[in-house]
């Protein structure tokens, strides 16, 4: 064994142990608790951008099961060292989670994070996949993915896809054809567009992983530098201090996290819904191609990757203000220790349901279908605000319609008569009348007969 595998042996073995005992200390961990289960992959350093996306992850880390925060490479720093600036931001949070536990149940502690906090391929692209390239960042990769949990693993790309790459080339490697397809049906992968050649070589390769490239990352955001992220996000404590100024677009990587987003919107393996994070097209669509420094992606030609709809950023900018005093609501939350003091969600029922997932229901064309809210209520006590509205985007049928009652608790959609055979989706968006007003979400789908 050579001197750099026996680091890294040491190094994967303490990583298995912080992981094993963490397991004790993380909120969700061994449950089936239907939260969405993440890995971030993060070229920090190339752009401030990475370092604001992981302030509003953290101060969201009660929604997913984090299982996996991993220094990468991209096209913009094409080395990586250490993990400093991920842990500088993960101390943050860990002098606010004690704040941040008052508002919310589910917080990770910050020991735990620590212990997920990982270098990943020092190097660049698949210059860096192969025999004896594994990291830490690949190994956790495959650890997660090997967990006794039926729920598939979303690991967001933020820079490039090498680790990915890594861990897919070892499972291959190393184990048997039917073991690789496990593996590969329980991960997904959210990349932002593209920022090395690892993400061509997998879906080139292995064109059973979910792999979405989202190029329509930016437009979303609130304005530069603005009065927003000064008054509401950079001002509040610590993780506050750690959310820098833009320097080229504001969280460019969060809707990696954002489609996974439990929040009532949408189903993130049916990425033709839409919701925070986007909305994607069902065909795979070939030569989606990276970040302009990447200029090789052509050896792989055809490739095929599911990309953004028409709609682009858009399908993320018609939920600004719910995501928008989200975050800004959190921040609140990080810096104060008494639950009046801030706001918080209001809880979303549709016909009786109290769960956060898409209903579908089946109806017959010329019939009427009623939807009620009754039940919905606020833990703050705030008056609530209701809109049914028809996301014909993501519907198949593509006429014109508009539920009755729009804005009252219970409303009734009409199917039309040329609907046989296709869908409706119906959007509740209830909002409070806190500071700021908070935004919960449930999508109804019918399934015209």
């Amino acid at each position: 064994m050579t001197h750099n595998q026996s680091l890294f042996a040491a190094l994967f073995f303490t990583l298995v142990t912080n992981l094993a005992l963490a397991q004790e200390d993380h909120p969700t961990s061994n449950t089936r608790n239907g939260k969405p289960r993440i890995i971030t992959t993060t070229d920090l350093g190339a752009d401030p951008d990475d370092e604001q996306s992981l302030v509003r992850l953290l101060v969201s880390a009660n929604e997913f099961d984090i299982e996996g925060l991993i220094v990468s490479t991209g096209c913009w720093k094409k080395t990586q060292s250490d993990t400093k600036m991920l842990d500088k931001i993960v101390d943050a949070y860990g002098k606010c989670v004690p704040n941040l536990k008052v508002h919310a149940d589910g917080y990770p502690s910050v020991e735990y994070l620590r212990s997920i906090s990982v270098m990943g391929q020092t190097g660049y692209g698949m210059d860096d996949v192969g025999d004896g390239k594994d990291s830490a960042g690949s190994e956790l990769i495959i650890a997660s993915v090997d967990k006794d949990d039926p729920r598939p693993v979303w690991v967001g790309a933020w820079g490039g896809a090498n680790n990915i790459a890594q861990a897919i080339w070892k499972v291959r490697a190393t184990r048997s054809k039917d073991d690789l397809s496990k593996f590969l049906a329980k991960l997904r992968v959210f990349d932002i567009l593209g920022q090395d050649d690892a993400g061509a070589w997998i879906a080139k390769n292995f064109p059973e992983v979910l792999y979405i490239r989202a190029t329509g990352v930016y437009g979303w955001q609130p304005p530069k530098n603005g009065d927003y992220q000064r008054n509401d996000i950079q001002s509040h404590g610590p993780l506050g201090a750690v959310y820098p100024d833009t320097q080229w677009a504001t969280e460019g990587d969060t809707p990696a996290f954002m489609h996974v987003y439990p929040n009532g919107l949408n189903d993130p393996d049916k990425i033709d819904q839409g919701g925070w994070g986007g909305r994607f097209e069902l065909t795979k669509k070939a030569g989606i191609r990276s970040m302009k420094p990447v200029t090789n992606e052509g050896e792989y030609d055809p490739y095929l990757m599911f990309g953004n709809s028409a709609e682009g950023a858009e399908a993320i900018k018609r939920w600004s203000t719910g995501y928008d005093n989200d975050f800004a609501a959190r921040m609140d939350w990080s810096i104060t220790n008494k639950y009046s003091d801030a706001n918080h969600h209001p809880i979303a029922i549709v016909n009786g349901d109290s769960s956060r997932k898409v209903l579908e229901v089946s109806a017959e064309p010329d019939s009427e279908v009623t939807l009620s809210a009754l039940g919905s209520s606020d833990p703050d006590g705030n008056t609530l605000s209701y809109s049914w509205s028809f996301y014909k985007e993501a519907s198949s049928y593509q006429g014109d319609l508009k539920p009755k009652n729009p804005t009252d608790a219970v409303a009734t959609v009409t199917i039309p008569k040329n609907a046989s055979g296709k869908t409706v989706h119906i959007i509740l968006e209830i909002h409070d009348d806190g500071k700021p007003s908070l935004y919960a979400y449930r999508r109804v789908i019918i399934n015209v007969e």
